[in-house]
C-alpha cells in the first residue's frame, strides 16, 4: 500500500487537487510593485491595540503601493471563539477608516479570493493536506495526550529539547498499512507535517524589519490538522491561505518569529514561494523607570474600547500609532502637516529594533493638536455623537443650546495658535461646565482665589468694575478699562512698574483680572476672559458678581 492509499482513506470525499485551486485563485492582476496584505485576527476576544497596530501597517503597505488589503478571520480555534468578536473587528476597522478591500461579513463576500473565514475553507485545507500525505510529507498521529505528556516529561528529565521530533516522533515510523488499520479501528488521530529539517543546521531568513537572520531549521513534526472538527492549525492554514490569496507581505508580531522555520518549511514542501515577512516589535508601556509589554489583562489602554469610551478622535489614535510604526514619521508629518498618513512612505527597516513604546501622554498631545484644528461645527458634531453614547450630562448641555455650545468651543480656536486644552471629548464637560448657569449654581465648587482673598476687597473690585468700567464692545477698550480701574484702586496697571516697586501697590493688573475671572467661573485658568464675558452678556455677569 502507498501513501496515496493512505491519503484516500483519510480524505475519501476530496476529489479536487491543488491544481484545481491554483486555477480558482490565480495570481492577482496587479502591478509588479503592488502589495497584497491581510489583517488576520482570531475572533477570541475584544479588538486590542496590537491588532489595530498590525492592521494599520498592513493598510498603509497596501494603499501606498496601489495593492490590496483584505480581512481574513482565523476562527479555527472554536473553543476560544467569542460571540460578537467578528462584528467588533469589522466595526473597529470601519470606525478607524481602515476598511478592507476584500472581506466576508454577515454573509456578504467582497472579493474573488474567499471564503475569507477559515472555518469555511475546510475542503481547501483537506485537499492540501491530502497532497502532503500522498507525497509522504504528512501522516496521521495516534498518540494520546497521556503519551505526549509522558514523552515531554522524559525529555525534560533527560534535559533535551522538548517536542515531537526525531526518535520521539513514534507515529512517523508507522507503515501505511498500520496507519490505515488504526483508522479503520476508529482510533482518534491528528495529522502531522513530516519535517525533514535538522535543528543543528541554520538557514538564512530575511525579515524586512530585522534584516538577515540565521534561524535553526525546524525538525518538529507539527500538528497541521486537529482531531476535533478536522480543522487545521494556524501554522498550516496560514500557509495555504496566504498562497491562494496571493499575499505578498505577512505582518505579525515578533512573538511569531520562532515559528518562521516551520512555516517556510511548509511553503517549500508545496513548492510555493513564501511571502515577505515583517515581524513587528512588541507594544510597550512605561511603568516607573522600566518598560514592559502592554497587557490585555492588566492595561485598559490595550483595548480599543478604551479610546472610544474616553472620546479620542480616531485620527489621533492612528497618528499616535504611526509615530511608533516608523521612527521618521513625526519629522515627515511636521514637514507635511496637510498630508494624510496614507501619503507617508512606510519602511519596515525604520521600525524599532526593540519594543515600541506607546505613550498616552504623547497621544494626548497629538489629540489636542488635532482637535484644535477642527472647526467648531466639527467638534460639535463629533462630541455630540460621542456624548450620545457615553455622557448623558454633556449631551444635555450641548442640546440645550447648540449655537451657544459651538461659541464656547470656538473661543481661541480661530487664531494663529489655537488653544489646545481638549485631548478627548470626555475632557469637555470638566472644561466648560461653569458656562452653564444651572450647573454653576447647583454645583459645589471651590473658588480658586490667588493673591487677593479678602472678601470685602473682592466685592469692591467687582462693584467698581460693574458700575464704572465694564465694556464688552471692544477687547482693547475692555482691557484698558481694567487697567484704569487698577489705577483707581491702587493696583499696578503696568507690570514693569509693579516689578520695580511692588511695595507701592496693593497688587497688579494680573491679580485684578484673576478676581474678575474667578468670580465669574470659579476657575483661575480659563480660555480668553473677554470672550467668556461676551458670551455671558451683561446681565449674567452682574448676577454672578453680585452673588459673591
Amino acid at each position: 500500500m502507498t501513501n496515496e492509499d493512505l491519503a484516500n482513506v483519510i480524505f475519501r470525499d476530496i476529489t479536487k487537487t491543488i491544481e484545481d485551486y491554483e486555477k480558482m485563485y490565480p495570481k492577482r492582476d496587479l502591478s509588479d510593485n503592488a502589495c497584497v496584505t491581510r489583517f488576520a485576527p482570531s475572533p477570541t476576544g475584544f479588538m486590542h491595540l496590537g491588532g489595530l497596530f498590525q492592521a494599520l501597517i498592513n493598510y498603509v503597505i497596501a494603499k501606498e503601493s496601489n495593492g490590496v488589503f483584505y480581512l481574513r478571520n482565523e476562527d479555527t480555534d472554536k473553543a476560544r471563539e467569542v460571540d460578537g468578536a467578528v462584528d467588533l473587528i469589522m466595526e473597529t476597522l470601519n470606525n478607524y477608516e481602515l476598511a478592507p478591500d476584500e472581506y466576508e461579513f454577515k454573509g456578504d463576500i467582497v472579493g474573488k479570493y474567499g471564503p475569507y473565514i477559515q472555518s469555511e475553507r475546510k475542503e481547501i485545507y483537506h485537499t492540501f493536506i491530502k497532497h502532503l500525505i500522498s507525497i509522504g510529507r504528512a501522516y496521521p498521529c495516534f498518540c494520546t495526550k497521556e503519551e505526549l505528556d509522558l514523552m515531554r516529561e522524559n525529555q525534560e528529565t533527560m534535559k533535551i529539547r522538548t517536542g515531537y521530533h526525531g526518535r520521539f516522533a513514534s507515529c512517523s515510523r508507522l507503515s501505511v498499512s498500520e496507519a490505515i488499520e488504526k483508522i479503520k479501528n476508529g482510533e482518534p488521530y491528528v495529522i502531522r507535517f513530516r519535517s525533514n529539517g535538522n535543528f543543528d543546521n541554520k538557514f538564512e531568513f530575511d525579515d524586512l524589519r530585522q534584516g538577515k537572520l540565521y534561524l535553526n531549521e525546524n525538525d518538529i513534526d507539527e500538528v497541521i490538522m486537529k482531531s476535533e472538527n478536522m480543522l487545521p492549525t494556524y501554522h498550516f492554514a496560514h500557509v495555504v491561505d496566504d498562497h491562494l490569496m496571493r499575499t505578498t507581505h505577512v505582518v505579525r508580531g515578533e512573538e511569531w518569529l520562532p515559528s518562521a522555520p516551520k512555516h517556510i518549511q511548509m511553503f517549500e514542501a508545496f513548492g510555493f514561494e513564501a511571502p515577505k515577512y515583517i515581524h513587528t516589535p512588541l507594544i510597550m508601556k512605561k511603568e516607573g523607570d522600566s518598560l514592559r509589554k502592554i497587557s490585555k489583562r492588566k492595561d485598559p489602554e490595550a483595548s480599543m474600547s478604551y479610546y472610544s469610551e474616553l472620546g479620542y478622535p480616531k485620527l489621533a489614535v492612528i497618528e499616535s500609532l504611526m509615530t511608533i510604526i516608523n521612527s521618521n514619521y513625526e519629522e515627515w508629518h511636521t514637514e507635511n502637516p496637510d498630508k494624510k498618513f496614507t501619503d507617508f512612505k512606510f519602511s519596515a527597516d525604520k521600525m524599532s529594533t526593540s519594543g515600541a513604546l506607546y505613550d498616552l501622554m504623547k497621544l494626548d498631545d497629538i489629540s489636542k493638536n488635532i482637535i484644535s484644528k477642527m472647526t467648531k461645527d466639527e467638534v460639535y458634531e463629533e462630541s455630540l455623537k460621542w456624548a450620545s453614547i457615553y455622557n448623558e450630562s454633556l449631551k444635555k448641555m450641548i442640546e440645550s443650546n447648540p449655537e451657544y455650545y459651538k461659541n464656547i468651543i470656538n473661543i481661541e480656536r480661530v487664531q494663529e495658535k489655537p488653544r489646545k486644552d481638549i485631548a478627548k471629548y470626555s475632557d469637555i464637560e470638566s472644561l466648560i461646565w461653569y458656562m452653564y448657569d444651572e450647573i454653576f449654581y447647583s454645583k459645589e465648587k471651590t473658588y480658586e482665589w490667588k493673591n487677593i482673598t479678602d472678601k470685602d476687597e473682592i466685592k469692591n473690585i467687582l462693584n467698581t468694575y460693574v458700575n464704572k468700567y465694564i465694556d464688552l464692545n471692544d477687547k482693547d477698550n475692555w482691557f484698558n478699562n481694567i487697567k484704569l480701574m487698577c489705577d483707581e484702586l491702587g493696583y499696578a496697571s503696568n507690570m514693569k512698574d509693579y516689578k520695580k516697586n511692588p511695595e507701592n501697590f496693593k497688587g497688579n493688573v494680573a491679580d485684578v483680572s484673576t478676581v474678575l475671572r474667578v468670580s465669574l467661573t470659579s476657575k483661575s485658568m480659563t480660555p480668553d476672559l473677554f470672550e467668556i464675558m461676551k458670551l455671558f452678556g451683561m446681565d449674567r455677569i452682574k448676577e454672578r458678581y453680585f452673588k459673591i
